[in-house]
């Protein structure tokens, strides 16, 4: 391996290192293990897995109603508003938005976007 290589990729691994020790990181981690460590959003969100799984079956067989679709979203409505996984999704919107912010960094020297990019082989 050359050494621009080898220290590419060591450059990846500080800085991989250095996401977990943001602040929004932090907070992704604990906002995740609050919802891991609560037995209600637990069931919430088994609850929720298991209208999730019937309405898609409901779906692929051409079966699905409205009311099927109210309960998906009813459902997952009362999983969004329980304290712990609105505290979860919001430490993960802050999380999402400061490693934008990050590939934007890595990405403007390079003139490419990667995480737009990638897949594509022409833009015309």
């Amino acid at each position: 391996m050359s050494v621009e290589t080898t220290s590419v990729e060591e450059l990846g691994r500080e800085l991989g290192e250095a996401i977990t020790h943001l602040p929004e990181y932090e907070a992704f981690e604990q906002a995740q293990q609050a919802v891991e460590d609560d037995p209600a959003v637990q069931e919430q969100i088994s609850e929720f897995e298991r209208v999730r799984q019937q309405f898609m079956l409901a779906r692929q067989a051409g079966s699905a109603t409205q009311e099927d679709l109210e309960e998906l979203q009813g459902t997952q409505e009362e999983l969004h508003a329980m304290e712990p996984m609105a505290e979860f999704l919001q430490a993960k919107s802050e999380l999402a938005a400061r490693l934008e912010a990050v590939n934007e960094a890595i990405s403007e020297p390079l003139a490419v976007d990667f995480g737009g990019e990638a897949g594509g082989c022409c833009n015309d």
